[in-house]
């Protein structure tokens, strides 16, 4: 009977230990994926300045130093060469500084490179130097004294650069001066006196007006042969061109008159270039290019309207671009069209005619023809 009782009890006591353990609250599961971060709001950043381009002289690129030389007197920018021991070769060597020029240089080069002036210290003993190249670098400033150091200087080419006026001091010595794309604007008086070697001027390409040449600018040029003013700012022909000139050439100006004897004393004059420029009829008179020695005589680019008598001397004539609305060979003829015309030696010598961009349509007149026998090519 006791042990009934006593496994009844242990059987209860199971029962109630089960009961309470079914009422315990259960933990939750973990998550299987962690919640996403919380972002913080993003700040825009200031903009960072654009870094600015570099200024010279920082971006140019260094010197080009070569090899050491035979001659000890050869700068390490520039090369000398046994077969040319009087030539001094520093062109295209990214030089910003002239080096110093050895005794012994006749030809110097330093076209193509970054120098910004031209100083008197590295010609100190250079007096045998004929021949200077300084095209195309950023010169901006010639020293008087460098031409006291070379006296005897024959050719100047310093086209291509920054100068605002036609160097100071030139030397009497000179037979060309080439100052082509500058920025030129004023000639100094005097800059041309006493040389009488001069024979090519070449100022191409600058910003001459009519007040930068004064009347006697040119009068000491008794040798020169070639003028080069085009791409100025010229309204008038120049004043007084030598009697010696041979090419006179005047492209790309503003010039809408020539004065009625202009060439008159201009012996040798053969080339003559007046193409885009503003001449009219009324500011060509009638016989102005009636000159015996004229060979090429270009007048591109104009607005004339009539074709203007020439000698017939003339070989080449470009008319081209104008406004001419007819050609009439009877009154362009520089004879009579019923002349004897036997002896060859009178016929007119035109060979070349450009008359395209006019208001002309072809065919040539038969009186063109006639009076021009020798015409090889006629562009209309």
């Amino acid at each position: 009977m006791k042990a009934g009782a006593g496994l009844f009890s242990a059987l209860a006591l199971l029962l109630l230990m089960g009961a309470v353990l079914t009422q315990r609250p259960t933990r939750p599961r973990k998550p299987t994926r962690r919640p996403p971060p919380t972002r913080k709001p993003s700040v825009p950043r200031p903009p960072v300045p654009a870094q600015p381009e570099p200024q010279e002289p920082t971006d140019f690129p260094p010197p080009i130093l070569g090899p050491p030389s035979i001659y000890p007197d050869c700068p390490r920018e520039c090369l000398c060469t046994p077969n040319y021991p009087n030539s001094l070769n520093c062109e295209n060597r990214n030089i910003r500084k002239i080096p110093v020029i050895p005794s012994r240089t006749h030809y110097l080069y330093l076209q193509n490179n970054y120098i910004s002036e031209v100083t008197a210290e590295p010609f100190i003993n250079a007096t045998e130097v004929r021949w200077i190249n300084l095209a195309n670098n950023r010169i901006h400033r010639i020293d008087k004294q460098v031409f006291d150091k070379i006296p005897a200087v024959l050719y100047l080419y310093a086209q291509q650069n920054h100068l605002k006026e036609v160097p100071a001091g030139l030397p009497v010595s000179l037979e060309q001066l080439r100052l082509g794309r500058n920025r030129i604007s004023k000639i100094p008086a005097g800059a041309f006196n006493k040389m009488g070697n001069l024979t090519l001027l070449d100022l191409y390409h600058n910003q001459l007006s009519d007040s930068d040449l004064g009347k006697n600018i040119f009068k000491d040029l008794k040798s020169l042969m070639q003028l080069n003013l085009a791409h100025n700012i010229l309204k008038k022909m120049p004043p007084n061109v030598p009697s010696s000139i041979i090419q006179l050439f005047l492209d790309r100006n503003l010039i809408d008159d020539i004065p009625k004897d202009y060439f008159k004393g201009l012996s040798h004059l053969a080339f003559v270039r007046l193409n885009y420029n503003q001449l009219s009829d009324k500011g060509v008179p009638k016989a102005v290019f009636n000159v015996s020695t004229l060979l090429d005589l270009q007048l591109a680019h104009n607005q004339l309207s009539s074709v203007p008598l020439f000698n017939g001397h003339l070989e080449h004539l470009h008319l081209n671009h104008n406004s001419i609305e007819y050609i009439n060979g009877t009154e362009i003829c520089p004879y009579n069209l019923q002349a004897d015309m036997s002896d060859y030696s009178l016929v007119p010598r035109l060979r070349y005619l450009r008359l395209d961009g006019n208001h002309l349509s072809p065919p040539i007149p038969m009186d063109v023809i006639m009076c021009f026998r020798q015409l090889h090519s006629v562009v209309i």
